[in-house]
Order: structure tokens, then sequence, then C-alpha cells
């Protein structure tokens, strides 16, 4: 049963990522990490190239690679900081596409939901909590985890599990 679960559990998560990503590309047109610049941007303003890409996953050179792209774009600017540091702020256009990434990702996972019932939709909402309190001690990052999350909803009228995990930790 463990190797069933797991094996539909794999299958699930694929096909959910899948779903998120090929919503993003279509509503926006960017990469994976362009989407989740975008959406970790429109939440913390004024980052670093280099926060940027830690909260997205990537290296320095790649985050500078996307960074470029998505300012060719019109999406982000980068604007100078003391010495020789760069904030990147989104711009009206990049905002925009944030929250068109937000209402996509959000649209399409609540049309999966909704074959729940109330019942079941409180207990899934448990389970996730509890794997991803899991997945949190794994990759030691709410920002990398959360790096898609739409943090408005997580946290209306709940406890983020994935936050309180890294306030468990420290």
């Amino acid at each position: 049963m463990q190797a069933r679960t797991a094996n539909l559990l794999g299958a699930a998560a694929l096909a959910v990522s899948d779903r998120v990503l090929a919503d993003a590309h279509r509503k926006v047109g960017v990469s994976a990490s362009g989407a989740a610049a975008l959406v970790v941007a429109s939440a913390a303003s004024g980052l670093s190239v280099s926060e940027l890409g830690r909260r997205v996953g990537l290296s320095q050179s790649a985050a500078a690679r996307m960074v470029d792209s998505l300012e060719r774009s019109g999406l982000l600017e980068r604007r100078p900081r003391q010495g020789r540091e760069v904030a990147v702020e989104l711009t009206p256009e990049g905002r925009q596409a944030a929250n068109t990434l937000l209402e996509a990702r959000g649209a399409g996972l609540t049309g999966l939901i909704e074959e729940l019932s109330a019942r079941e939709q409180e207990q899934f909402a448990d389970l996730l909590g509890k794997l991803l309190t899991r997945l949190y001690a794994d990759v030691g990052n709410a920002d990398l985890l959360c790096r898609l999350c739409d943090r408005a909803s997580c946290t209306d009228g709940a406890v983020c599990p994935v936050g309180q995990a890294e306030r468990s930790r420290e």
C-alpha cells in the first residue's frame, strides 16, 4: 500500500506541476524560474539578483540571465543601491504578470480541489500541511519551498505550515 500511495503522490505531483507551469507559460510567456521570480519579487520588493536567485533556486549566473530575460521582456528592472549593489523591482507590467500567474495557478488548483467534498478538502489540507512540514525539514528554505505560493491565501485565517516549521526550527 505504501508503494502505491507514494506512486500516486508522485504522479499527482508531476501532473499538478506540469499544469501550473504550462499555465504560467501560456498566460505570461515565462519559464518556470521566471514565473517564480515574478511571484517572489511581488512579495518581496528590492531583492538583489543573488537573493532573488537564491529564493528561486538558481545560481548567481543563472539568476543574472533570468533577470536579463525578464528585464528585456519589460517585467523587471534593475535599480542601483549602495555601491555596486543592484535591486530588482517589478515594473507595472511585471506586477500584473505576477498577479496573472497567481490567479491562473489558483484557478487551476481550485478546479482540482473542487473534486473533493468540503470535509475531504479540510482533511487534504491537514495532510498537505504535514507533508509540507516534512518537505521543509528536507529543503530547509521556506522561500524556496514557497516560491510560487499565494502567500495571502495560505495565511488567511490559518497558519502556514511551512512558516510554522521555519519558526519552530529557529
